[in-house]
């Protein structure tokens, strides 16, 4: 979706801004925080081991997606070194933010002898809303831009719409299963991890205007490529989180 003359600010203040990417990304920090310490604290663990988590796992996916993103992007930043902190502006690799948040909280229920894969289940709903609030601020950003079709009477795919919407729908998976029946630590998690690597690779990186690292197959008539990077990757993401879904069940 590409529309024109729209603003990424809300408003300035002086030298500041508001943006709407950081605006949606601060929504979603605050609605999952609330959401593993409401529930974190009914299977009794400390508030503020919550809090400790937590930081540490904003600060290391917020580190590991902008440093995938930039890596992916290393031309443009090479020349604009300035703009590698500026997250508000978007630019962070979902699967980077995962690969961060997920070892660096790890680790440090390792190191204090608390159940990850138990927090890893509550930390699912912050992660969906997160990921369909800031595919909504991309549109103000203009990015994560649809490959062109002929299939619309518009000139994009609105994959930023695509990608909310997978948020949305994981959201709603993510409820069904929590309620439906007492489900083994990590499994809630390794099932999202499983259906967004799943629908991302399936409907938004097909329509989604990325370079094309493998086969380089394009139809320009209903706007789909293969494969990007993301693609070629789906697979191995696939594998780990059965193997992962294998595991917690028969534990």
């Amino acid at each position: 979706m590409y529309i024109e003359n729209i603003s990424p600010v809300i408003f300035e203040f002086g030298p500041f801004s508001i943006r709407w990417y950081g605006l949606m990304f601060a929504i979603s920090v605050l609605i999952g925080f609330y959401y593993l310490k409401k529930y974190g604290l009914k299977k009794g663990i400390t508030e503020e081991f919550i809090f400790s988590f937590f930081i540490i796992m904003i600060v290391s996916v917020v580190i590991g997606a902008r440093a995938v993103y930039v890596i992916a992007n290393w031309p443009y930043f090479m020349d604009n070194l300035e703009m590698i902190p500026r997250i508000d502006r978007g630019g962070l690799a979902f699967h980077g933010g995962l690969l961060g948040g997920v070892l660096s909280s790890w680790i440090y229920c390792r190191l204090k002898n608390v159940d990850w894969p138990t927090l890893a289940d509550l930390a699912v709903p912050g992660i969906t809303i997160g990921i369909t609030l800031v595919r909504i601020a991309n549109i103000f950003n203009q990015e994560i831009l649809g490959n062109h079709t002929l299939f619309f009477p518009f000139d994009r795919h609105p994959t930023q719409i695509y990608g909310s919407l997978i948020g949305l729908l994981l959201l709603l998976l993510h409820n069904y299963l929590a309620r439906r029946r007492e489900n083994n630590p990590g499994y809630l998690f390794w099932i999202f991890v499983l259906g967004y690597t799943l629908l991302r690779g399936l409907i938004e990186e097909t329509f989604r205007d990325n370079p094309l690292v493998v086969w380089n197959y394009s139809n320009e008539i209903l706007g789909v490529g293969f494969f990007t990077l993301v693609q070629v990757f789906t697979p191995f993401l696939i594998i780990l989180s059965l193997i992962m879904l294998y595991r917690t069940n028969k534990s």
